[in-house]
């Protein structure tokens, strides 16, 4: 696989999660930033490698083989985002662009040499699962702050965009993986949300309370 057939893949991995039938063209697009012909041209090259069911119309949707291979991208990338910030202290913001390259290294043992030096890690730092070495992912419970009730406590497990913006802005209000955060009250008319968090009571807009995963207690 190129560079850019691995990318598409894992495009439509992420995206399959919130459309089983079948990812659009343009959905694939305006992940890829690219034009809807376009991907039609790839989605045809990655079904003759028999990665990807087509049928136009009704969307593309990996093979068995495709989602395996999907995984092991998602593997490589995600070990590659704990070893930078946990051995070479970068910060949970910085990552992703790296690990963007580096999960296109082609070799499997220094993938498995790399997670034994990790000790096996089960979780990126930013909350998601890594898969094992044959592609599978173990599922987290886990529930968006913003579905919480009122009175609930719970440990942030996770991020839903993790994008740099939305990591430094956490990191501005001290929300962080394993902090525990109590749901105080939920306002009606915006959806905002106030949490105590480290004895201190604070506000977050629906926008950050949709975008934070939780670990009900």
């Amino acid at each position: 696989m190129t560079l850019s057939e691995e990318d598409y893949i894992k495009a439509i991995y992420h995206l399959s999660k919130d459309d089983q039938k079948g990812v659009s063209t343009n959905a694939i697009a305006a992940q890829m930033e690219t034009k809807a012909s376009s991907v039609t041209d790839m989605i045809k090259r990655l079904a003759e490698k028999k990665v990807v069911h087509y049928k136009k119309y009704q969307g593309a949707r990996l093979t068995e083989e495709g989602k395996t291979y999907a995984a092991k991208i998602i593997r490589k990338h995600r070990l590659w985002e704990f070893f930078l910030v946990e051995k070479l202290n970068f910060s949970w913001d910085e990552v992703h662009d790296i690990a963007e390259e580096l999960e296109h290294i082609k070799s499997d043992k220094l993938i498995e040499k790399l997670d034994i030096f990790l000790d096996f890690p089960r979780i990126d730092p930013h909350g998601d699962p890594i898969p094992d070495k044959d592609g599978n992912i173990k599922k987290v419970e886990k529930v968006l702050l913003s579905s919480a009730q009122n009175g609930d406590k719970g440990i942030v497990v996770g991020v839903k965009d993790s994008s740099s913006d939305f990591l430094r802005y956490l990191d501005k209000l001290h929300i962080s993986l394993g902090e525990e955060i109590t749901i105080i009250n939920k306002e009606p008319f915006d959806n905002s949300v106030q949490i105590k968090l480290n004895s201190t009571e604070i506000n977050i807009s629906a926008l950050t309370a949709n975008n934070i995963y939780l670990k009900i207690k």
